[in-house]
């Protein structure tokens, strides 16, 4: 299972030292986590899905983001763009040039 979404920001890190790297953040209308286990009849009683005032979640796809295609959410599900940006400089080695 695979997610459509639209790119909201990209940025750039430096992998090893020397080779700049993107990274992306992705916004969808659902949280994927969120519908996967229901899907699997596996939510808590209690567990709501995570979206914004606007109804979007966010994602960091860290193993690429094919054009036009489905994407893997590598992260949970983010609130907020900030969130985003936060999930994405915590788990890379080097510090992120926001576009």
């Amino acid at each position: 299972m695979s997610v459509q979404g639209r790119v909201v920001v990209v940025g750039e890190w430096i992998c090893a030292g020397t080779a700049p790297m993107p990274v992306y953040i992705v916004a969808t209308d659902f949280d994927f986590w969120h519908e996967l286990a229901k899907a699997d009849d596996a939510l808590d009683v209690d567990e709501e899905a995570v979206l914004n005032d606007d109804g979007h979640t966010f994602y960091v796809p860290f193993h690429g983001l094919p054009a036009n295609r489905p994407f893997w959410p590598d992260s949970e599900a983010l609130d907020s763009l900030t969130a985003a940006k936060a999930a994405a400089e915590s788990r890379l080695p080097s510090p992120v040039k926001w576009r």
